[in-house]
């Protein structure tokens, strides 16, 4: 009973992932300030095994970075099952109309031009961590159906 209180307390944790360290700066003081946990990576592959070992609750990617890409941890987070289902709001300076819409088929829930204002990444990562409860609770509710 006590590990399912401390649970209920813990704060919401978020993965950021970005090979800017002042993005990745300010980011957590706004998300810190907000009530969230955050762990940081500064490549796509370190922030691959940051999501697996931590499970954050959303994860704020950038598409451009050494190592691994925001593209290939994006579709490596959606081949998972452990992974596919944390919600991923993409950042990007470099966006043409195509970026978008490639993100959001790879699986990305939200997609953020840089620079961003700090209010609408904060409201970003409320909304698709929002949304993939909403999902949970209707998978959830699918299941209880089919069995009765």
């Amino acid at each position: 009973m006590q590990d399912r209180e401390t649970k209920l307390a813990q704060k919401p944790k978020v993965l950021i992932v970005d090979d800017d360290n002042e993005i990745v700066r300010g980011a957590s003081i706004r998300l810190r300030a907000a009530g969230y946990d955050v762990i940081a990576a500064h490549d796509g592959e370190a922030g691959y095994n940051a999501a697996l070992q931590h499970h954050p609750d959303a994860i704020i990617l950038d598409l451009r970075m050494p190592v691994m890409d925001g593209w290939t941890m994006l579709a490596t987070l959606h081949k998972h099952e452990e992974t596919k289902a944390i919600p991923a709001v993409v950042l990007s300076a470099n966006v043409v109309d195509r970026e978008g819409g490639k993100a959001m088929d790879l699986g990305a829930s939200c997609f953020l031009e840089k620079p961003y204002e700090a209010k609408r990444l904060v409201k970003a990562i409320e909304f698709v961590m929002g949304e993939s409860a909403k999902k949970r609770s209707n998978q959830a509710g699918s299941k209880r159906e089919m069995h009765h």
